[in-house]
């Protein structure tokens, strides 16, 4: 979702915003809805549920034993970079159950950021294949949990089998500075790939 300018920049009057909408992608418990939450400058919507027992055996909860809710629709955040730029943040829920939500979170995106987990690294490939099929710009943030395994991201990137300039960046979705990096990246990669 881009809006156009509609004035000259020196016309005296206000310019519109140029809302970029971002895609927040990645396996179950990746760190997601953590990343939107502490980026966006307003509350963040959250829809998110408790993990009961009916989930047993539905979701794989192996490496994220202490994960207790999980996101059932979008995460939805915002942040304005200048007075001309606002990043509209669109989180997908990371189960398969929830993937045909996908096409209708995607409208209108100009990029993407999966979200990876070196604990469960391979929870990548769906969002992955699902950006290179619509090519849509993505960019891949390791995110750096506490007590995770550290991988360069050369080895992130020949693991998850990316085309040779998909970014690789390492992460940690809970500092705002971090995760505003992750966005900044996929807005050059897309400018880059696209322009607008």
């Amino acid at each position: 979702m881009v809006s156009e300018r509609s004035e000259p920049a020196d016309s005296g009057r206000a310019q519109p915003m140029i809302a970029l909408k971002i895609i927040v992608a990645g396996g179950f418990g990746a760190g997601k809805t953590t990343l939107v939450g502490s980026v966006s400058e307003i509350q963040p919507l959250r829809t998110e549920e408790t993990i009961t027992e009916i989930s047993r055996g539905i979701d794989d909860k192996d490496g994220v034993e202490s994960k207790t809710s999980t996101t059932v629709a979008i995460d939805f955040g915002r942040i304005t970079f200048n007075d001309r730029v606002a990043l509209y943040l669109f989180g997908t829920p990371g189960q398969d159950r929830f993937w045909f939500l996908w096409d209708d979170i995607a409208q209108g995106a100009i990029g993407a950021v999966v979200v990876a987990d070196t604990r469960r690294l391979e929870d990548c490939f769906p969002a992955v294949d699902y950006f290179e099929r619509r090519a849509i710009p993505f960019v891949v943030a390791v995110n750096c949990f506490d007590g995770s395994r550290r991988y360069r991201e050369e080895q992130v990137s020949a693991a998850l089998d990316l085309e040779p300039d998909t970014p690789v960046l390492l992460c940690d979705a809970r500092e705002r500075a971090s995760a505003k990096e992750a966005l900044i990246a996929v807005v050059n990669r897309a400018r880059q790939l696209h322009g607008f």
